[in-house]
Formats: C-alpha cells, structure tokens, sequence
C-alpha cells in the first residue's frame, strides 16, 4: 500500500497530479455552485479558482520536472565538452535522480579512463623519445669511435708496415712499441666511451654508500700529484683536518676527482702552481682545483662538458672524454658544479652536500 502511493517515479508524480487536479476541479465545482450567490458569480469564482489551480500545478511540474531536466541538461553539456569539474548537483529519489547519479558516474569514469589515457600517451611519448635518443646515441658513438680511431689505427698500419720491412732489431723494438701503445690507447678510449654512454641512457645506476670525501681526496690526489714522478708544478693544496662524510657513488666520484686532477696536471704550464682545496661550508663540502696555464675561451666553456672536446690551448692531446663523464656522473648525483678563467689560470669546482 505504501509503495502503492509514493513518488518515487516521475510517472506516479505526474499521475498524482493530475488525479488531484480532476478531484480538485469536481469538488470545486459543486462547492461554488452551491455557494448563495448569482450564477455568474459563482462561475466567476470557480474560474478564478481554477486559475490558481492551474498556476499551482505549473509550479509543481516545473519543481518535479523542467527543473530537474534542466539541471541535467547543463550537466550533460558540460560533460559532452569534457568538463568533469563541477557533477550534477540533482538530488532526487526518481528516475532523474538516477540519471543524475549516472551522469556523475559516467563522469568519473570518463575522467579516469582520459587520465589514463593521457599517462599512456605521456609514458609512450616517453618511450618513444628515449628509443630515439638510443638511437642517437648508437648513431653517435659509431661516428666518434670511427673518427676517433682513424688516428690509432693509421699509425698501427703504418708503424706495422715499417716492421716488416726493417731490419735493424732496435728499430722494430720501437715500432712495435709504439704499435703496442696506440693499440692501447684505442682499448682506453673504446672502454671509456661505452662508460659514458652507459652512464648517458641510464643502463649504469650509481651505488650510493656513506664515506669520507677527505679521505677519498687524500688517495686519489697523493696517488696522481704527489706520487706524481718528473712533476714539474708547485703544488699547493688545503684540505679539512677532520672527516667529513657524504652520500655518493664513492667509485664514481673518486673518477671525477681523478679526471679533475690529471686535466689539471696536464694543463699546468711548467713550474707553475697547481691548487687543490677542498672547504666545509653551510652543510656542503666544495672541492676545487686551479692550474696556473692559459685561459679558456669564454665561448668554449660551455662546450668542455662534451665529448672530444678539445681546448685549442691545451699542450697534449686526449679523447676528449674525461670532462664528460665528470659532467654526466655530477648531474647524476644532482650536484652543481662549474669551470672559469681566474687570473693566471682556471679552475674547476663542484660541490656535495655532507652526510651527518
């Protein structure tokens, strides 16, 4: 029986209204009939009351459905121009109260689905541009390694060709030796630079452990400075007294240390100084190193981070690969770093931040 009269449909709405309005109308008609006046006037009355009956049945439909159409309508159209920002605020026990919670659902998963959609696009924009920066990079080591090697290569051929055909035992000891050091030096330049490309797309990861940087500094710099045999440089260095731990790749940094120092050491001019001074300061330890020699072009210092870079000024000749893995193995920590012209020479820096 409850069920039978509520107005949980549109449908029963309408039929309720409806109902009442006819029952309504009947009943007024016999009471202002019957009322003590005119004809005419209880005509009069009765029309004046239908009116208002009218009017009151409009109100109600537009309550019970052209508002609630229109709330949906405009959420529809927002939905159809992918706007999700704002639901359907309908709140209602019938049929639009359904369509509105179906609406806003239809919403979500649409939002969903275009966020999804989106994070899929993004990561294959991702992959994409990874697979052709491999490429690239393929692309790119075949040229340097065949440019580079052409050197190596033509003095083999041609310090091999000279073997066969001198005599004198000293001499082919000193071609040989010399095929011996070029056959070297191409295994050194092939091995580093698949380091770095290995660093470059990522297949090398870095093992962070927390060690003394002091330390690491003292080894490496005693190892290529001080030990150093023929070194014709003043070399003047400061270093902090007590440890100082970071969190780094400690094989990897003790790298860039070391690519830093033989750069320097190798740019030196003859007699002059060479400056190694590692400072604590506001939580970071700075590590920099200056060599009394020529200048860089100031166009040319942001280019001594790439590979095969040469500085036209340097008095010997290397791959041109060290300074570029000091700057990839930096950028992999996350860490600043940087080379200018001071006066009488140049020097470069980087800085980590101290482990507690």
């Amino acid at each position: 029986m409850k069920e039978l009269f509520s107005l949980r449909t549109v449908r029963k709405k309408i039929l309720m209204l409806s109902k009442l309005a006819g029952i309504a109308l009947v009943f007024s008609y016999i009471l202002f009939t019957g009322l003590p006046v005119g004809r005419d006037a209880s005509l009069l009355i009765w029309l004046g009351f239908v009116l208002l009956l009218v009017l009151g049945i409009d109100l109600l439909m537009g309550r019970f459905i052209t508002k609630p159409i229109g709330k949906l309508n405009a959420s529809a159209k927002r939905m159809a121009g992918l706007d999700f920002s704002a639901p359907c605020d309908l709140v209602s026990t019938d049929e639009f109260g359904e369509l509105s919670a179906s609406l806003n659902l239809m919403a979500e998963n649409l939002q969903r689905a275009l966020a999804q959609l989106e994070d899929a696009n993004a990561q294959l924009e991702k992959d994409v541009e990874k697979e052709r920066r491999l490429l690239a990079e393929r692309r790119e080591l075949v040229d340097s390694l065949s440019h580079e090697m052409k050197t190596p290569l033509g003095i083999i051929r041609a310090y091999a060709e000279g073997l066969q055909d001198e005599t004198d035992e000293a001499k082919k000891q000193k071609y040989a030796q010399v095929i011996i050091s070029e056959a070297e030096r191409m295994n050194g330049l092939i091995v580093t630079l698949l380091d770095l490309s290995a660093l470059e797309s990522g297949a090398a990861n870095l093992d962070l452990t927390r060690f003394d940087f002091v330390e690491l500094t003292e080894t490496v710099a005693g190892r290529l400075l001080i030990d150093a045999p023929n070194a014709d440089f003043t070399l003047q260095y400061t270093l902090p007294e007590q440890k100082v731990f970071v969190r780094a790749d400690r094989r990897r940094m003790e790298q860039v240390l070391g690519c830093l120092i033989v750069n320097a050491q190798k740019n030196v001019l003859p007699g002059g100084v060479l400056r190694l001074e590692l400072t604590a300061d506001n939580g970071a330890l700075y590590f920099s190193i200056f060599n009394q020699g020529r200048p860089i072009p100031e166009n040319d210092l942001p280019k001594i981070w790439t590979k095969f870079y040469r500085n036209s000024n340097a008095k010997y000749s290397g791959s041109g690969l060290g300074l570029s893995i000091v700057a990839q193995v930096l950028s992999m920590h996350d860490l600043a770093y940087g080379a200018e012209n001071q006066t009488g020479g140049v020097r470069f820096w980087f800085s980590v931040p101290i482990t507690e």
